[in-house]
């Protein structure tokens, strides 16, 4: 019985093929940004460091919440009451209590992101990290990316067959890098997680907002594609 020509990895000599890897890498600029909040308290009493840090978290989510549309998200993770023991003594004797709550927020304007980043860091007891900045997982640049990788495929595989005086006569396959097996690919880190910076709290009042300049987010694409040729003029 004789295979389907189509099924063979390697083609024949009537219809070769030739497999390409097409690449694309993009800079484009961020749309979101996140940074995250601690808050903190710290008391003898248990029930005083509870509400100082109920009082300051409720200040710090009123306070970005009062931006609006621009805060796109807004989360609260872990939230913790850990008391300190004495290092000295018998018993079981409590020192202090420290409270602790995380909260992060998204952000889509970069303006209102540096007076906001400002204005928490000037808040009692409240630690801002980042900006983490990153694409929408539905951002068009992603797509782009892609169709430049396929597109660069086709060339490739076109300047092969015709390096052997053929042509390119149809595509037999398309794939994303790994799709057909398990092999990790390794790939650089995530745009969006580069340039991480921490703010205090402070004392000082009216503080100047910063000027954050927002970093330019890498996209990359790699597909594998066969082609099958005309045969060559060898």
């Amino acid at each position: 019985m004789t295979q389907d020509p189509t099924h063979q990895p390697y083609g024949t000599p009537e219809t070769p093929r030739v497999a390409v890897r097409g690449e694309a890498r993009l800079e484009v600029d961020p749309e979101i940004a996140r940074i995250g909040i601690t808050v903190s308290a710290r008391g003898t009493d248990r029930r005083a460091a509870l509400e100082d840090l109920t009082r300051r978290n409720n200040a710090v989510l009123d306070l970005v919440k009062s931006y609006g549309e621009p805060v796109e998200k807004l989360e609260t993770g872990a939230f913790s009451i850990t008391p300190e023991l004495t290092r000295h003594g018998r018993g079981e004797r409590v020192r202090a209590y420290h409270g602790r709550v995380h909260i992060t927020a998204e952000l889509s304007d970069f303006t209102t992101l540096g007076e906001l980043t400002t204005r928490l860091a000037d808040l009692e007891l409240t630690q801002v990290d980042g900006p983490w900045w990153a694409l929408r997982p539905t951002s068009p640049a992603h797509g782009e990316a892609r169709r430049q990788a396929v597109l660069e495929a086709v060339q490739r595989a076109r300047e092969y067959a015709q390096a052997l005086g053929a042509n390119l006569a149809a595509l037999v396959e398309l794939a994303d890098l790994g799709a057909e097996n398990a092999v990790p690919v390794a790939m650089a880190a995530p745009g969006g997680m580069m340039r991480a910076m921490s703010f205090g709290g402070t004392d000082d009042a009216g503080a100047p907002p910063l000027d954050l300049e927002p970093q330019r987010q890498t996209v990359y694409a790699q597909v594998n594609a066969r082609f099958t040729m005309t045969p060559p003029q060898l």
